[in-house]
């Protein structure tokens, strides 16, 4: 063994020393097993928050890149996609016309079917050989039953390889991301099981369309074909889609709407408040529409001074009559106005009319309050105006003559004709209402058709503008559905359309007798308290 030079061990003792302190605080701060087992751990909730938001996320991702497929149904091309939602459901988008929505199911995906383009060839050769056309309706059903199934592989595919990818990329563990691709489809097969369980296949009898109006009539169908013919609709969307078809011809034009010639149309309008564009909204909705009959529950002027009558000329070239009553903007002076004007029929003191086949009687509103005060005892003026009208409907019937149709402004006096007539029509609140009464009659609260008139740019949003199609049988003058008509507001410029069809019209319901009420002819529950 070699030995040490003295010399260099002498010059080694010469070196400074590190005092000890120092070395004892260099040891403290180096990491031991001890301190880094006592650092704070993610909490279970944490974990487990982050790997639902990586499967979601995943999932998403892998749908909206890979998760549709391309179908021919019929003479159209298509592409079905599934995509997240809260209310479920299935949308059918018609472009350029706009897209029908259907309650189809509840569950945390929407199906949606887009209508890409129209294939001649196939349309050409229904039009060469339209026996096919009878064949038709099992070529569609069996189309979409293999794009649905395909769609199902495809989608299975997408949100296991999306979860799956994204759980590597952020944990980049295999475990963690195959871990993330199972629950993935975990959550696509709860999805489906939903959707199956509440899957409603009369959901497209009450369909909503979104889109161009002039299109609305052609694409929900005609009110009376859904009642009397509803095999025609109970393929669900593959009966839809056959229907949509015929929006198109090989010059691409829409055929014109033909409605059934024993169906009636009322136009229900209300709460108009002086909007000029109301009148060209009207007019344009009797033509589409073809209405017979249009019917105005009241507040059609502001203030209901004579220096507002010139607004209601263009009533008498709206195309079809219009029937009347006075709301609580609406002066006696307005009344007598309207009076004098072709083609109007003004409904008051419960005397009835009958127009357009259809029987209507109504009571003006008692009050006349046009700076929205609210005077003492207005509630009970409004009861007893609506038990005038309800005592003259029943002399009406006692007289063999009965009222189809009854009109008043406020749903309080609206109320008390419940039991005497089976439909009646109200405005007043600005929001559209449905319901039932007690004694069997239907009242029906229409919403402003004039979007609240001009006040409403005093609100933060603007109202929208509201009015509906009424669908009445022409020999039993029952009400048998009504689509609701909603425009944007100042400024805006979206429409939708839905269809909505009373129980007793659903396939299979029996025909509930008429509204009967007793010898007091008491009415039905407490009334609301309505708002200016």
């Amino acid at each position: 063994m070699a030995r040490v030079p003295s010399a260099a061990l002498n010059a080694l003792h010469r070196l400074p020393r590190v005092p000890r302190a120092l070395t004892r605080r260099r040891r403290s701060l180096r990491p031991t097993t001890a301190t880094l087992t006592l650092a704070p751990q993610p909490r279970p909730w944490m974990r487990a928050a982050g790997l639902v938001a990586v499967v979601v996320l995943g999932a998403w991702l892998g749908l909206l890149i890979v998760g549709n497929v391309r179908v021919p149904v019929g003479p159209m091309n298509t592409t079905m996609t599934l995509r997240p939602s809260v209310t479920g459901g299935t949308k059918i988008n018609i472009s350029p016309l706009g897209a029908l929505q259907l309650d189809s199911h509840i569950a945390p995906v929407r199906l949606d079917v887009n209508v890409d383009q129209f294939d001649p060839e196939r349309s050409q050769a229904l039009v060469d050989h339209p026996e096919r056309l009878s064949g038709l309706q099992d070529e569609v059903t069996e189309d979409i039953v293999h794009g649905t199934a395909d769609l199902a592989v495809r989608s299975c595919v997408a949100v296991v390889t999306g979860a799956t990818a994204l759980g590597l990329a952020v944990y980049r563990r295999p475990r963690r991301a195959l871990a993330a691709g199972g629950l993935a489809l975990g959550l696509l097969a709860a999805s489906g099981g939903t959707a199956y369980a509440t899957w409603n296949p009369d959901s497209v009898l009450e369909p909503k369309f979104s889109g161009l109006l002039s299109s609305a009539p052609s694409l929900v169908g005609d009110a009376r074909s859904i009642v009397t013919e509803f095999d025609v609709y109970q393929k669900e969307l593959a009966r839809l889609v056959t229907n949509v078809t015929k929006l198109y011809d090989a010059t691409s034009t829409l055929p014109a709407y033909q409605p059934d010639p024993t169906t009636l149309r009322v136009l229900h309008v209300s709460d108009i408040h002086l909007n000029p564009a109301s009148w060209k909204i009207i007019a344009s909705l009797v033509e589409q529409y073809r209405v017979d009959v249009i019917v105005d529950s009241g507040d059609t002027m502001d203030h209901g001074t004579a220096a507002e009558n010139g607004f209601l000329d263009p009533i008498e070239d709206l195309g079809a009559p219009y029937v009347w009553v006075r709301g609580n903007h609406d002066s006696l002076v307005t009344q007598r106005y309207l009076e004098g004007l072709k083609n109007v029929h003004v409904l008051d003191d419960g005397k009835a009319k009958t127009v357009a086949g259809l029987r209507f009687a109504g009571i003006g509103d008692p009050q006349f309050t046009p700076d929205r005060s609210k005077k003492t005892g207005a509630e009970q003026s409004q009861e007893l105006a609506g038990a005038r009208l309800a005592s003259a409907l029943r002399d009406q019937r006692t007289a063999g003559t009965p009222v189809d149709v009854a009109v008043a402004h406020e749903p309080s006096a609206a109320r008390e004709v419940d039991g005497t007539v089976p439909l009646v029509l109200a405005g007043h609140i600005h929001r559209e209402e449905t319901e039932v009464m007690q004694y069997g009659t239907r009242l029906r609260v229409e919403g402003s058709t004039g979007g609240s008139g001009l006040r409403a740019i005093e609100g933060k949003y603007p109202d929208p503008i509201e009015t509906s199609i009424l669908y009445f049988d022409r020999d039993t003058r029952r009400l048998q559905a009504w689509d609701s008509i909603e425009l944007g507001g100042l400024g805006l410029t979206t429409a939708e359309v839905s269809r909505h069809l009373p129980k007793e019209n659903q396939p299979g319901a029996t025909t509930p007798p008429p509204p009967s009420s007793d010898s007091s002819g008491t009415p039905s529950a407490t009334p609301s308290t309505p708002s200016p």
